[in-house]
């Protein structure tokens, strides 16, 4: 399921105080409010705020969000702790039903985040902190739940895996050096069985952060997506069971561009040079290397440098395309300006 940000969604720091969550909750909720908003993206967005307001606006539900740490962005994959999938809040037969509504209009349910993260926390008729401004109830957002909770089961063994977005550089795959990944999983306190109160262990929040730091290495093909299973460093259960970690490949790198083994590079030239060819000295993942440019040569167009890319399955490196894009100098004398009228006269 999808993390949600709760500090991005009211544009507050993560150490706000009351005040000033309190204080952007209120200008939020008036700028979407249905009332006053009429745009497709109001509804959802009035939704996520107070669906923010709602942990953030609570000491102890903002204390078990901050548990999580700080190294999580808005969209990334979220796996719950293991123990916690005995809560639903999705409908159905032996599961719960919630509804979230505004002034008798449904806005639909919490998000499956909000649900996996507080479903033991809320209560049946939850209403978040009322608030008049501006002549709009802001306290009029309801929730309304009939929960029944299920039969605790022993997790699945799938329940325990965790999966997380990893982003390296053409150089980190090409090296083949151990990479350095740092995360951290959230289980359930075993001092408190995750209740919270007054639990020392946990400062009450019923989760408990364990950051690890692993070293991995990358196989010499690794494609943008692919997935990478690391066995055992998943999450851990009361029953001595471990899940697995899986990295999912994001290749992030200003230098180049990815075509399976191929490479793409710019390669910057003057007018001049472009004209006239030149021999320009670069930089690739195999070394430094001097390549010839033939005069006339247009910016967008690439010169094919064979063997210079990343590792091929079948063995041997795909190829280099050194892209050409015309520059112009920035700072041009008095007489290089001449000379590019006497050119244009021509």
């Amino acid at each position: 399921m999808e993390y949600k940000d709760y500090y991005d969604i009211l544009g507050v720091k993560r150490d706000a105080t009351e005040a000033e969550i309190k204080s952007a909750y209120r200008k939020l909720a008036r700028k979407y409010h249905p009332d006053v908003n009429k745009t497709k993206e109001a509804e959802s967005k009035f939704k996520d705020i107070n669906e923010a307001y709602e942990v953030l606006g609570d000491k102890q539900k903002r204390a078990r969000y901050d548990s999580l740490g700080s190294n999580w962005q808005g969209g990334q994959s979220w796996t719950p702790p293991p123990g916690f999938e005995q809560y639903g809040f999705g409908g159905g037969q032996d599961g719960n039903y919630q509804s979230f509504s505004f002034n008798g209009q449904d806005l639909g349910g919490f998000s499956d985040f909000f649900s996996s993260l507080f479903g033991d926390m809320m209560g049946g008729g939850a209403r978040t902190q009322g608030m008049n401004f501006g002549g709009f109830d802001f306290g009029g957002a309801q929730t309304q739940q009939k929960t029944s909770r299920r039969r605790t089961q022993q997790p699945k063994s799938e329940d325990l895996d965790v999966t997380m977005n990893l982003n390296v550089t053409i150089k980190d795959i090409f090296d083949q050096k151990p990479i350095n990944v740092k995360f951290s999983n959230i289980e359930r306190c075993t001092k408190c069985s995750g209740n919270g109160g007054y639990c020392s262990e946990c400062g009450g929040t019923g989760f408990k952060s364990e950051p690890k730091s692993i070293k991995v290495k990358l196989p010499p093909n690794i494609t943008e997506g692919q997935k990478v299973r690391i066995k055992g460093e998943g999450k851990s259960d009361s029953y001595g069971r471990k899940g697995d970690l899986y990295l999912i490949v994001n290749i992030k790198d200003k230098e180049y561009e990815v075509n399976g083994s191929d490479l793409t590079k710019e390669i910057e030239i003057t007018p001049p040079e472009a004209v006239l060819g030149t021999k320009k000295e670069i930089e690739t993942l195999h070394g430094k290397i001097s390549i010839k440019i033939p005069p006339r040569t247009s910016s967008g167009q690439s010169l094919r440098l064979k063997g210079l890319g990343l590792p091929q399955k079948g063995g041997g490196f795909g190829n280099l395309n050194a892209k050409i894009k015309i520059v112009i100098p920035k700072n041009l004398s008095d007489k290089e300006i001449e000379l590019y009228k006497k050119i244009a006269e021509l």
